[in-house]
């Protein structure tokens, strides 16, 4: 299976200006072949390509002989993908979301460029790309084996990144535990059918000032250098908003994966649950789907089985021990005692564990089976003999 390794990097002035005269080399094919595909029908990557070739005899155009060919026909085959991709949506032939039409890039904006094996070389600790010269990359581990293409970016926070494509091996581990549920949330982001919680970074205090500098940024004129220098400032803070995400849900998805032979999710609609805009913000800091693929890329990675549950599956609405369906309850009921057996629950690790019942259920080889009885309204706040605990989410 395939694996992206990401090293940092600190280049020299003049490894600086090489890099951006690449980026910028890279950028302009991509917008004109971008542009003329909008034009005219797109004629595909070989057309393209010999466009590409003629252009570099042009007078407005020479310049592109000065940079290296390996990463501009990289990015002719990039928007070969897109739209590839763009088409298949449009046929139904893709799963998810409709794509949109490509895009054109811009200089503000993250830059890359994808150098393959013709185009790079690894010389001990060094990194050579051609025409830019050996880079130094800060190497936290080794890679396991010979990559397939690099990929130097440049992100909004001027940060240089080398990121390799490797093949890695399947790691065999065994698992603890048979299974395990897991239902995320705001407060608390994720409550383990095993009854363990995991609570995410607070993110108050950078988002704030994110907030703050926004604020300034739109009443500052266009194209000054205070600007600028607001702009890069909330891209650093989006970085670390970002950073610390990632490492809080790298080592949870980490442990999860290690320790479960199988893991099941609830299939959360995020694009639903963001138009309500009290919940917004908050809900985009957590990075549920960020946590979804991460499991979903190590279970394979581990030899795991991944599940993911209906969103409509009632998860919240019956009770875990006998089965008993006491209908929808309100966001702020946060404990709830079955009418039927009398069990107290908390609202999440009751969700969590029919989450990973619902598995069983689908698999066919649960032994409860689900008592008939009607949906009831929402739960009142006084209704005293379902509801134990009423607390703010």
């Amino acid at each position: 299976m395939k694996a992206r390794y990401q090293c940092r990097f600190y280049p020299t002035d003049q490894q600086q200006q090489s890099l951006a005269q690449l980026f910028g080399c890279v950028r302009v094919v991509w917008n004109d072949a971008l542009a003329l595909s909008k034009k005219d029908k797109y004629q595909g990557y070989n057309k393209l390509s010999a466009l590409l070739t003629q252009s570099k005899k042009t007078v407005e155009r020479e310049w592109l002989k000065e940079v290296s060919s390996v990463p501009l026909q990289q990015s002719l085959k990039n928007l070969d993908t897109a739209y590839k991709n763009y088409f298949d949506s449009l046929k139904g032939k893709r799963k998810g979301k409709k794509l949109s039409s490509p895009k054109f890039k811009k200089r503000t904006n993250s830059q890359s460029a994808t150098f393959v094996k013709s185009g790079f070389a690894i010389t001990g600790e060094s990194v050579y790309l051609a025409k830019i010269g050996y880079l130094k990359p800060i190497w936290s581990r080794k890679l396991p084996s010979d990559p397939s293409s690099v990929t130097v970016i440049k992100d909004c926070a001027n940060r240089y990144f080398l990121s390799f494509v490797v093949d890695v091996e399947p790691v065999v581990i065994d698992a603890k535990n048979q299974s395990i549920g897991i239902d995320l949330g705001i407060k608390t982001f994720a409550v383990m059918s095993n009854g363990e919680k995991a609570f995410s970074p607070n993110y108050a205090k950078l988002d704030r000032k994110v907030r703050r500098l926004q604020k300034k940024l739109a009443r500052q004129q266009k194209g000054s250098n205070r600007r600028h220098k607001t702009r890069l400032q909330i891209a650093k803070l989006h970085n670390q908003i970002a950073d610390t995400r990632k490492d809080f849900l790298h080592k949870l998805s980490t442990k999860i994966v290690s320790e479960n032979q199988a893991i099941v999710l609830e299939d959360l609609n995020g694009s639903g649950m963001v138009k309500n805009h009290k919940l917004a913000r908050s809900i985009s800091l957590q990075g549920w789907r960020e946590f979804r693929t991460l499991c979903e890329a190590k279970s394979e990675k581990y030899g795991r089985e991944f599940h993911v549950v209906n969103r409509w599956e009632p998860t919240s609405q019956i009770c875990s021990d006998c089965g008993f369906r006491w209908g929808k309850l309100d966001l702020k009921i946060r404990t709830v005692k079955c009418l039927n057996c009398g069990t107290e629950h908390d609202r999440d690790e009751n969700a969590a564990k029919n989450i990973n019942q619902s598995r069983h259920r689908a698999l066919g080889d649960s032994k409860r089976t689900l008592r008939q009885s009607k949906t009831t309204s929402v739960a009142s706040v006084n209704d005293a003999s379902r509801i134990t605990a009423a607390l703010a989410r």
